[in-house]
C-alpha cells in the first residue's frame, strides 16, 4: 500500500495576469452597493450579525489566521466562496488530483485592520473592499492537504497543478459575471468580490 498517486487530466493554464485584471475601482464600486457600511471595529461587526455571516472552516476550504481581518462576509460573498470551495473540489476530482482544500488568507477588514495593515504593507488600499463585507482572497500558492481516511497518504499535489485548477475555477464564475478577480503577485492571491 504505498501512496495514492496524482494523474492530472485536461489541466490547463489560465494567463492569470490579463485574465484576473479587475482593478479596485470596479471592485469598490460593487462593494459599496452589495456590501455593508465600512466597519469601524470589530465589535460594531459582531453587532451586524443579520447582514453579515461568519465563516468557519468547511470541507472545502479553511481559513488561515486572519491576522488582518475577521471571519465575515455578506451572504452573497459567502455563498461564492463555497461555490468556489465545491468547484474546486470537483475539479480536483475529475481530473484526477488528489484532494486539497482552499486557504482563505483574508474577509472582512474593518478601519482599524486596514490602520493597523497600512502600517507595515504599502500596498494595502485605503479604500479596501475588504471593508465592506463582499472581498475575500485565496492564496494560489497554499492549500491545505486532506489526509486519506484508509490510512493510506496521498501524493502531494504540486501547487502550479493546483493553481491552474483554481485559475479555471474562477475563470468560468467570472466569465459568467458572478465576480471580480484580481491575481495579485506580492500578496500571492486571488482577491475576489462577489458582484451579484
Amino acid at each position: 500500500m504505498g501512496t495514492i498517486e496524482n494523474s492530472p487530466r485536461r489541466i490547463w493554464d489560465v494567463r492569470y495576469t490579463r485574465e484576473f485584471n479587475d482593478m479596485n475601482p470596479v471592485h469598490v464600486e460593487v462593494a459599496q452597493a452589495l456590501g455593508v457600511p465600512a466597519v469601524a471595529n470589530r465589535e460594531a461587526a459582531l453587532k451586524m450579525n443579520r447582514r453579515l455571516v461568519e465563516l468557519h472552516d468547511t470541507d472545502t476550504y479553511r481559513l488561515d489566521e486572519l491576522t488582518h481581518s475577521i471571519p465575515f462576509l455578506v451572504p452573497q460573498a459567502k455563498k461564492l466562496l463555497d461555490r468556489i470551495g465545491e468547484n474546486f473540489r470537483d475539479s480536483l476530482q475529475a481530473k484526477g488530483l488528489n484532494p486539497n482544500l482552499l486557504l482563505v488568507t483574508s474577509v472582512l477588514r474593518t478601519q482599524a485592520d486596514v490602520d493597523q495593515l497600512r502600517k507595515g504593507n504599502l500596498n494595502a488600499s485605503e479604500n479596501s473592499t475588504h471593508r465592506y463585507g463582499t472581498t475575500f482572497d485565496l492564496s494560489y500558492w497554499h492549500y491545505v492537504k486532506v489526509p486519506e481516511l484508509r490510512g493510506r497518504p496521498y501524493a502531494d499535489v504540486p501547487p502550479e497543478y493546483l493553481r491552474a485548477v483554481l485559475g479555471q475555477v474562477l475563470k468560468d464564475l467570472h466569465d459568467e459575471g458572478a465576480c471580480y478577480i484580481k491575481y495579485e503577485k506580492k500578496q500571492a492571491c486571488f482577491h475576489i468580490t462577489v458582484r451579484k
